[in-house]
């Protein structure tokens, strides 16, 4: 690995193409690096994840209404849609944009947390999609996947986003753009614009996370993908970008991030070096936040120790910064307390999802969320009772370099009524990686199955399974089978009319 340091230079000191960040991203894109096995094993696990929680969404609104734009975008030899027939072909763009959406919405695919906060498996779909209608192999779209995770968790790492309210797909945006490159074959010079340009039109504001969170929460990281694709035809065209979009004297990092003094350090493979960095991301167990998975396993073994959840006086939680700012009572969003919160919100609250935890002992994509879930009056107390507080010990732990030491946990202080206090903690989640049961890949197959079940029927769920486990084996125009049909007659509709 080579640590790039990325700073700002004024227009008068040109920065050759050679020395900047989107050249240096091209390079990796477009070498012809060894595809690691590991990291091939662990693109099919995530394939199968991907599955699972777009299937099982399907039939979410967020997700109908991005089916129907989709429907009205068909093309011959085009990509498909989850759920549609496979006959059926549509725009590689707007499939992405639908698939894509189907995937992030229950918020219950992978993730990496360093320096920013990513959901690497959002490069998938549109992946899939561009490769489905240039007849691509499933070698061909291997190496643009393991490209796309190689970006983007290295930007992650090394470009902090939210610290000046930006959304993390803007780091989503270059990295797809990569994996296209990478998957398509094209030069660096190409590659190199086409980083550019997805990365200047996916800038946008963290308010998408804050607040009353909207259903554009699954879209965000879906129109990152279609603009990737987007940016990725033009280019091929022949057109240019802003450049340097990173070092450039109004670029991103001059005028939204950390300014003209900013200094970055973006860690990247050498020139044909093996690209693994999606075996640094991890997926999820429960259908919350990342940082809440540990939280939940800790409650659940919590419960065990509670003889009566009504004598709880108070619940302190310590944590890391992001996790008491983000999803903690640090936030300072209202909308974090209250029991009519979207769905939305309450995905992005620790304080609920450790109450239900909680007195649940367990956490269910849909059951977990309902209206009366969150009325309930006992889960209201326990709730209305929790407080984060940042501990820089744990601070550390969440940015420590080592994967096999960051962790994603908290401290948890049980106060009853009595006085008694009852402490636990837990540095990760236990489907982790390091965790104490780590996911393999009959654990994403059973994923798979649970969620799946009594939507598909057993022979489509089989012969999915069977299929993406031969991924490499794949030939051009054999990956519409990485697509899964759903009978017609489960899958909703939205006929209210829009523009297309």
């Amino acid at each position: 690995m080579i640590n790039h340091k990325v700073k700002v230079y004024p227009s008068k000191i040109p920065l050759s193409k050679k020395k900047q960040l989107a050249w240096k991203i091209a390079e990796i894109a477009s070498d012809n690096a060894k595809l690691d096995e590991e990291a091939i094993e662990m693109v099919i696990n995530r394939i199968i994840d991907n599955a699972s929680v777009a299937i099982a969404s399907l039939n979410r609104r967020p997700v109908i209404s991005s089916r129907e734009m989709a429907l009205k975008h068909s093309r011959k030899n085009g990509a498909t849609l989850f759920g549609v027939n496979n006959k059926l072909k549509f725009d590689c763009e707007w499939a992405a944009w639908s698939n894509g959406t189907a995937v992030r919405e229950l918020d219950f695919h992978d993730t990496f947390l360093a320096a920013d906060y990513s959901h690497p498996g959002d490069n998938i779909p549109p992946l899939i999609s561009v490769a489905q209608q240039n007849r691509k192999s499933g070698l061909d779209l291997l190496r643009g996947i393991i490209t796309a995770y190689e970006v983007q968790v290295n930007l992650v790492k090394g470009i902090c986003l939210h610290k000046h309210k930006i959304d993390h797909i803007a780091h989503l945006g270059p990295s797809v753009a990569a994996g296209l490159g990478s998957m398509l074959r094209l030069n660096t010079e190409t590659i190199y614009q086409a980083v550019q340009q997805a990365l200047h039109t996916t800038i946008s504001t963290r308010q998408s996370r804050k607040g009353e969170i909207s259903s554009w929460k699954a879209y965000a990281p879906a129109h990152a993908g279609k603009l990737a694709i987007e940016a990725v035809d033009r280019v091929m065209r022949g057109e240019g970008a802003p450049s340097p979009i990173y070092e450039g004297e109004d670029s991103v990092i001059a005028r939204i991030l950390d300014g003209k003094k900013a200094l970055y350090n973006v860690p990247l493979p050498k020139k044909n070096e093996s690209k693994k960095a999606i075996l640094e991301t991890y997926t999820k167990e429960y259908s919350a936040e990342y940082q809440s998975q540990a939280l939940i396993d800790l409650a659940k073994k919590l419960k065990k120790k509670i003889p009566n959840l009504n004598q709880i006086k108070k619940i302190d939680i310590f944590t890391s910064h992001h996790t008491h700012y983000v999803i903690g009572t640090g936030a300072n969003d209202p909308q974090k307390m209250d029991p009519n919160a979207s769905r939305e919100t309450l995905d992005h609250s620790i304080m609920y999802i450790f109450a239900v935890a909680l007195e649940d002992g367990d956490w269910h994509h849909v059951k977990s969320y309902t209206k009366a879930r969150a009325n309930k009056k006992s889960t209201i107390k326990i709730w209305r009772s929790i407080k984060t507080f940042e501990d820089k010990k744990w601070t550390k732990k969440y940015h420590d370099p080592d994967p096999k030491k960051k962790s994603f946990g908290a401290k948890v202080i049980v106060t009853l009524n009595n006085g008694k206090k009852i402490i636990e903690e837990q540095d990760r989640a236990d489907a982790h990686p390091y965790g104490s049961r780590p996911f393999k890949r009959q654990n994403y197959i059973n994923k798979f199955l649970t969620l799946t079940d009594g939507i598909l029927d057993k022979k489509e769920s089989n012969r999915f399974i069977k299929t993406v486990q031969k991924l490499k084996s794949l030939k051009p125009g054999q990956l519409d089978q990485l697509n899964i049909e759903v009978k017609k007659s489960k899958i909703k509709r939205n006929l209210k009319k829009g523009i297309f």
